[in-house]
């Protein structure tokens, strides 16, 4: 079987998640922070019951 094309960025990688394992981790830890969250359904009902309609052309002014 053919060994399949690696680009040199992945190989990079490979070596560099051997070399530092616990980068793996941080960024497991940086994920949680900023994206893994519990959503407040009541918080987002309340975002949703807030938005205000915006207009075709925001910049437009009244006077037509």
């Amino acid at each position: 079987m053919a060994k399949y094309f690696e680009s040199e960025i992945t190989l990079m990688m490979r070596d560099l998640m051997k070399e530092k394992p616990h980068i793996r981790e941080e960024q497991k830890k940086g994920r949680n922070l900023w994206w893994d969250k519990k959503l407040d359904p009541d918080m987002l009902r309340r975002a949703a019951l807030s938005r205000v309609p915006q207009k075709a052309y925001v910049y437009q002014t009244e006077e037509d």
